[in-house]
């Protein structure tokens, strides 16, 4: 039996896809379905259970001995959330929670942690993964944070020798684009946002830069094709020595305009982007620079090349975004 929290989200929906492509019928799905069409993501695939979050410990405890591992990617994800308590609940104290229980019962633990954990990148992409470079690190909200607590929180207790899961993982996403990110409305991939103007016929909308050394639309991120995500955990799935915090992203950033041409490429169109002021708010806080550093999972084993921006948006656009179910 596998445990996949967040299954129903964007991430956990992709690889309970992914894991029942591969004739594994034991899927359990903690996560809440809403009252919109996130039910959507899994409606296409073979599921053993459905379990509420306010339930899981107790399921948890009566299939004691059924569960081999366990993907944590529930989470509370929006950078502008400002209930604190809310996301430390859900991005730390539940992760503790878990970490403890799957230590205790010798199940693997493979869990989302963030690219947001970096702040404004002014200590660079390394997911050195040792108490002091921790240290070092600034997230610039209260969801990286989050994240970045529970980093250092399990580094401190592995270090120290304390027990912990017989594998454990931990990813730093970067900016993962894909198919069943529909419900996340204003925190869906610029892909799709592009994506839904481009379109009805309107051009792109991209912030304008503030600094005069970037070239407005010339801020970059490491944007990643969900697919490759997949990959990569099932990739640890298969290889339980493999232990510790990692990076995932391409390794390679690209502007905002090479995504943007991309889309309408995609969509054999020319491209026609307009630029507008990047809001005051949070002006100060935005990054203009993200690119994973991807050493050390290579250096793990990992060797499945990632997909092109342009592949990546090509086949995102094509084979779901323009189709009549745009679903996994």
């Amino acid at each position: 039996m596998i445990v996949i929290t967040g299954g129903a989200g964007f991430i956990g929906s992709n690889l309970v896809a992914a894991l029942a492509a591969r004739g594994l019928s034991e899927l359990v799905v903690c996560d809440w379905l809403d009252s919109g069409d996130k039910w959507r993501n899994l409606a296409k695939h073979e599921i053993a259970d459905l379990v509420s979050p306010d339930d899981l410990f107790t399921f948890l405890d009566v299939n004691e001995g059924q569960i081999e591992a366990i993907f944590h990617l529930g989470a509370v994800t929006s950078t502008t959330e400002t209930d604190a308590d809310l996301v430390i609940r859900t991005n730390f104290t539940l992760s503790s929670a878990l970490w403890h229980w799957c230590s205790e019962r010798r199940v693997r633990f493979i869990y989302a942690s963030s690219a947001a954990t970096y702040g404004d990148g002014a200590q660079g992409f390394d997911d050195d993964g040792s108490i002091g470079a921790l240290a070092r690190l600034n997230p610039l909200n209260v969801y990286g944070w989050s994240k970045h607590a529970f980093d250092r929180r399990i580094t401190r207790l592995v270090g120290a020798g304390g027990s912990h899961p017989p594998q454990w993982a931990g990813l730093k996403f970067f900016n993962v684009y894909g198919p069943n990110e529909y419900h996340k409305g204003t925190m869906r991939s610029v892909v799709v946002q592009i994506f839904t103007d481009v379109a009805a016929g309107l051009p792109a909308t991209l912030f304008r830069s503030h600094r005069p050394d970037v070239a407005d639309g010339g801020q970059k991120r490491d944007f990643i094709w969900v697919g490759d995500c997949v990959d990569v955990m099932l990739w640890l799935f298969e290889n339980r020595a493999v232990n510790g915090l990692f990076n995932l992203g391409t390794g390679k950033a690209r502007s905002f305009a090479d995504l943007a041409s991309a889309v309408f490429r995609a969509l054999g169109k020319e491209p026609h982007i307009r630029y507008i002021d990047t809001p005051p708010e949070i002006r100060d806080k935005y990054q203009y620079f993200t690119e994973a550093n991807m050493t050390r999972l290579h250096a793990a084993g990992y060797s499945t090349p990632f997909q092109s921006l342009e592949e990546g948006v090509t086949r995102y656009v094509r084979e779901f975004l323009t189709a009549a179910d745009p679903y996994r």
